[in-house]
């Protein structure tokens, strides 16, 4: 990861901070803790060398036997990681239910894990489903741009044909007219029949 940050003689300031993530199905560590974050620090001073690397490690067994046991019953206490985590121990459990309700980021995770465990004709079958439905709001979305600019055009039809019907009566020349309303000679004409103006 940091190899591909700096470039050959770039200064080791430039590199961006880089954190691991390591979510394991078995306890590894030997404290109770699910959840442990390391630093990279000098053994017998303890000094931290750098903020720059940061390794974790969540054990989702110990997540199941002391972390999520006591927020089942209050979702809105849990933190962003035991959100998580309770989804990825059981994502069909009420907990998470619960979150999908107030929580767009873990419902579109869970329409996607959904999606993934289809075998392929589903999977076909629900990703032409989407596809139908996206069509149908680009459609409705196109159709009530299309009614605007429609209306748009009709009133202002509408607008040059007062111009031409009023300018008509007053007895202005047809070819003054065409020039005010950019309608042709011949349009104006037809109005003229079509409304009787003398």
């Amino acid at each position: 990861m940091y190899s591909e940050q700096i470039q050959n003689r770039d200064n080791y300031s430039k590199l961006e901070r880089t954190v691991c993530i390591n979510i394991l199905n078995f306890k590894y560590l030997k404290n109770d803790k699910y959840h442990n974050a390391y630093r990279l620090k000098e053994i017998t001073s303890n000094e931290e060398l750098t903020d720059l690397q940061e390794i974790h490690f969540i054990e989702l067994p110990k997540f199941n036997e002391i972390g999520n046991k006591e927020y089942i019953e209050n979702v809105e206490e849990m933190d962003a990681l035991e959100k998580w985590l309770e989804f990825l121990v059981e994502p069909e459990s009420n907990t998470v239910r619960q979150l999908e309700l107030s929580n767009e980021e873990i419902k579109l995770a869970k329409s996607e894990l959904y999606r993934l465990s289809m075998d392929s004709k589903e999977r076909e079958q629900y990703n032409m489903r989407e596809k139908a439905i996206y069509d149908r709001i680009s459609a409705l979305e196109n159709a009530e741009t299309k009614g605007k600019l429609e209306g748009r055009l009709e009133g202002k039809l509408e607008s040059k044909l007062e111009v031409v019907r009023e300018s008509l009566s007053q007895g202005l020349e047809i070819s003054l007219i065409s020039k005010i309303t950019s309608l042709s000679e011949e349009e104006i004409l037809k109005i003229k029949k079509i409304f009787r103006i003398c």
